[in-house]
């Protein structure tokens, strides 16, 4: 039997430094929505970054939720490397 196409899914967060306590899931979806929330990033030049078991959590969470504190450091970490990626950029 051939292997079955995973299905595309996505999550956006959105921190608010002085505002949120913690980022927010702004948005998730499957197939068409999860197109749309990659096309809208790369429109307005938002790191994407793709990390299934980060995306299965932030999946299950509910639309402008907190992020659970089990899940501060990796979302630090990402945070930390597109911070550094959209500093290279405007840096050159």
């Amino acid at each position: 039997m051939g292997r079955r196409k995973e299905t595309q899914k996505a999550a956006a967060l959105r921190y608010r430094p002085g505002v949120d306590r913690a980022p927010r899931v702004v948005a998730k979806g499957e197939r068409k929505v999860a197109e749309k929330i990659i096309a809208l990033a790369r429109k307005h030049h938002i790191g994407i970054h793709q990390d299934p078991d980060l995306l299965e959590a932030l999946s299950g969470l509910d639309l402008f939720q907190e992020i659970p504190e089990d899940l501060y450091v990796v979302v630090a970490e990402l945070l930390a490397f597109i911070y550094s990626l959209n500093r290279k950029k405007v840096l050159e």
